[in-house]
């Protein structure tokens, strides 16, 4: 399965995919294309190092279906079956999601529904809450309201702010992202309504 992955900054999600693939843990899964909506970012030197094709795709100056219209054209030129979301800042519209339907997968530094969007470490040290994680999810038109496919807990201390506790959530993502990808790849997560099936993760 040739997977695109699409990115908005310093690509640390990246990095474990590009890592994973050097070692044979995201295999049947190759990754085809990283596209950034911003120049610039360390995620498109990242995706240069590892010799996987980097395209800047800005959505800034065009309609949004411009924008999504430019992404599908350069993912489909690169034959990509599946996409991931990994620091992505763009909400997608069904315009393009209904090109990959269940077949988009996205992490996010909280379990949710719990910190939907942006700053999801700073809104659980907010909140006073005493545990956070990570969920990776199928992405669908709502904000981070996608099917969910996995999630791992992470506890909060009373003394974390948000940067010790979003690089705590991170050393999760890490690790579980690639699973998830190599899951999807080989055919074994399958979504009936909100519940996605298959095998669970990986003893460590």
């Amino acid at each position: 399965m040739k997977v695109g992955v699409l990115v908005s900054g310093t690509g640390t999600n990246l990095q474990a995919l590009l890592d994973a693939e050097t070692t044979g843990r995201l295999e049947p899964a190759t990754l085809a294309v990283v596209i950034s909506n911003k120049p610039g970012v360390q995620a498109l030197a990242r995706a240069g190092a590892a010799n996987v094709p980097a395209f800047v795709v800005e959505h800034a100056a065009v309609a949004r279906e411009v924008f999504e219209d430019q992404l599908h054209a350069v993912l489909a030129a690169h034959h990509v079956e599946a996409i991931v979301l990994a620091g992505f800042m763009r909400v997608l519209t069904p315009h393009f999601l209904d090109h990959y339907r269940d077949r988009i997968i996205n992490t996010h530094p909280s379990l949710l529904p719990a910190f939907p969007g942006a700053n999801a470490a700073a809104q659980a040290i907010a909140h006073g809450v005493k545990i956070s994680g990570v969920t990776i999810h199928f992405v669908d038109a709502s904000l981070d309201g996608g099917p969910i496919i996995e999630q791992v807990a992470v506890p909060v201390f009373d003394d974390d702010d948000a940067a010790a506790l979003q690089a705590r959530i991170q050393s999760e993502e890490h690790k579980l992202l690639p699973d998830v990808v190599q899951r999807l790849a080989r055919g074994e997560l399958s979504c009936q309504g909100r519940k996605v099936r298959g095998p669970g993760r990986r003893a460590e």
